[in-house]
């Protein structure tokens, strides 16, 4: 059955490796359980219910993906999105989250019209392979900049950021960071060594080693930003999901000025077109899935998917959905097709019965994955032609890679590496060899700057 609904012997791939590669993607992606929740109650919505309805717009969109593009990305609310939405949209501009899910509920369904006239899918065609190659690079600084921030080793200072001090706190932030370390050495030889679900093995190494430090007494939690290791066993309140369903259709906009509501869907709706274009161009650039122009065969229904499961998220009570990048681990472990993410939908789903259990998976656990999911998209820089026959396309691509992890923003990077790619071949006299479209996009990105 599986063969038939997934083609995994033409992907040359198996049941088991499948299997494995989406619950590696589900294990990197389970922190939103617990951050989305926490940042969205900043804007007045219950917890439970955000949890749940993150899991079931995770489960429903990364469902649309394995069936209709049999591709193993994984969905869920989007980072990045999730805080513009409690802290810009319903914090410093003052709307209801009523409202807010009003405007994503709307970003979804322009989404959904785009898709269907291959406007998504022509803007991602239209991007030069450099540039391509270039997203999955900095995407991969980008995501182990993030494994380095979850682990404790990489802190704010007085330059930015710096290497934590593994001798002040050390029974907390200290073993943490330490315990990120070995997680990541033992990671590491197991992937070299080619042992099958080595980043997953590499990820429930690490918070064993951390429940061993708690039960030494080497661990101690403190209650506030550090807490027990041990998963604990508790019920669902599934009731609380009435708190937000259906929510965003009674938004009262007779206090919300037209033009700032527009405003704020163009937002949304620009940083979750690039950021999921960035996010399928790297993660299909890693996983070789693009053809000899570096097209995506199943683009159309993987935007589709993106786009339908945004407008369902806001109806059941969540911000953006989108493509994760942490579909990555699971390409990395050896997912190639839907069945991939037919697994980490499913545990999706099973978390709002056992989410206590989830959640317990400490993010300095889950940091070795990221860092050397990180290490294995950074790679594609050896596809990556440098020499002054083509520095109209390297440079541009260098400037992608270098803003994704340093403005910690994979749109910014693209916006960056459009930008420049226009302007430097256009004023170099290579005119002809720029897209149209890639001018359009150019002037978006630098009007989204000045009035945005």
């Amino acid at each position: 059955m599986f063969e038939r609904l997934f083609k995994l012997k033409q992907n040359n791939t198996t049941v088991k490796t499948e299997i494995a590669a989406g619950i590696t993607t589900f294990v990197t992606m389970a922190y939103i359980l617990a951050v989305n929740p926490n940042i969205l109650s900043a804007a007045g919505m219950d917890s439970t219910a955000v949890l749940l309805a993150t899991c079931l717009a995770s489960f429903f969109g990364t469902l649309i993906m394995a069936f209709a593009a049999n591709l193993p990305f994984a969905l869920s609310a989007g980072m990045g999105l999730n805080a513009y939405f409690a802290y810009t949209v319903c914090g410093i501009m003052g709307y209801s989250w009523q409202t807010a899910l009003l405007a994503v509920f709307i970003e979804g369904i322009i989404f959904i019209v785009l898709s269907l006239t291959k406007v998504r899918e022509s803007i991602f065609n239209c991007i030069p392979l450099e540039l391509k190659r270039a997203v999955s690079v900095g995407i991969g600084l980008f995501i182990a900049f993030i494994g380095l921030q979850n682990a404790g080793l990489a802190v704010d200072s007085a330059t930015l950021v710096s290497l934590v001090d593994f001798r002040e706190n050390f029974s907390t932030s200290g073993i943490c960071a330490l315990l990120a370390i070995i997680g990541l050495m033992i990671t590491a030889v197991l992937y070299i060594k080619k042992v099958k679900g080595s980043i997953l093995i590499g990820v429930f190494g690490t918070w064993i080693l951390g429940i061993i430090c708690q039960l030494t007494g080497i661990y101690v939690p403190d209650g506030e930003s550090y807490f027990s290791l041990f998963p604990t066993f508790a019920m669902t309140d599934f009731s609380k999901l009435g708190e937000t369903f259906g929510q965003c259709f009674n938004a009262d906009l007779g206090s919300v000025g037209i033009f700032n509501f527009i405003a704020v869907i163009f937002s949304f709706l620009f940083v979750d077109l690039f950021d999921t274009l960035g996010t399928i161009i790297g993660v299909s650039t890693k996983a070789n899935m693009l053809d000899k122009d570096g097209r995506l065969p199943a683009i159309k229904p993987a935007l589709m998917a993106d786009a339908v499961a945004t407008s369902a998220g806001a109806v059941l009570g969540t911000s953006t959905t989108t493509t994760f990048v942490e579909s990555s681990a699971g390409v990395a472990a050896g997912g190639r097709t839907g069945l991939t993410a037919l697994t980490t939908a499913v545990l999706f789903l099973l978390s709002m019965f056992l989410a206590p259990i989830f959640i317990a998976i400490p993010s300095f656990a889950t940091a070795p994955a990221l860092i050397i999911v990180g290490f294995l998209m950074f790679s594609t820089i050896a596809e990556l032609k440098v020499d002054e026959t083509n520095y109209t396309s390297a440079i541009p691509a260098y400037l992608c890679i270098l803003a994704m992890p340093l403005f910690y923003s994979i749109s910014e990077g693209i916006a960056i590496g459009i930008i420049s790619y226009v302007v430097i071949n256009l004023v170099c006299g290579k005119a002809k060899q720029i897209n149209p479209l890639m001018y359009v996009l150019a002037v978006m990105f630098v009007l989204k700057y000045v009035f945005l």
